[in-house]
């Protein structure tokens, strides 16, 4: 089984978790990541969530997502194709660099794309025509266990 988590699921561990949406959402990603180190389930990294990363200008907290990365069993990188998928799903209301996320994980068949960012989920719902099914931090600990 493949899993791509993006930037913000990735990042949920690290940010206030006094809410306890977030916080079980922590708790959600880093038992993931836990399963994912065990080697049962396959991690997917890109071009694209590497490049984000490198965006923050928090070096520790860049430093310590680079390290979750080292976990991924491959890289996607964001070639022609990808590209193109990926302003096709902007026409569904996706952004830019999430629709290039989603379609980094669709080129490399992912089974679950995991966000915790609640508008882009519910518009990449909206799309038919993939395989890769879009779920929250909660979902995919559910699916994996």
């Amino acid at each position: 089984m493949k899993i791509y988590l993006d930037n913000c699921s990735l990042q949920r561990p690290f940010d206030d978790l006094s809410q306890d949406r977030i916080k079980g959402e922590a708790v959600a990603i880093i038992k993931i990541l836990a399963i994912c180190e065990a080697g049962t389930v396959e991690l997917i990294s890109s071009e694209v969530l590497e490049a984000e990363i490198f965006r923050i200008l928090d070096g520790e907290r860049k430093e310590k997502l680079l390290q979750i990365l080292k976990v991924a069993t491959h890289t996607v990188f964001a070639g022609g194709e990808i590209v193109r998928r990926a302003k096709e799903l902007q026409g569904y209301g996706i952004k830019a660099f999430d629709a290039l996320h989603f379609a980094s994980a669709e080129a490399d068949e992912a089974n679950y794309f995991c966000t915790s960012d609640d508008k882009l989920l519910k518009n990449i719902k909206t799309v038919t025509d993939t395989k890769t099914e879009p779920v929250t931090p909660a979902e995919l600990l559910e699916k994996l266990l």
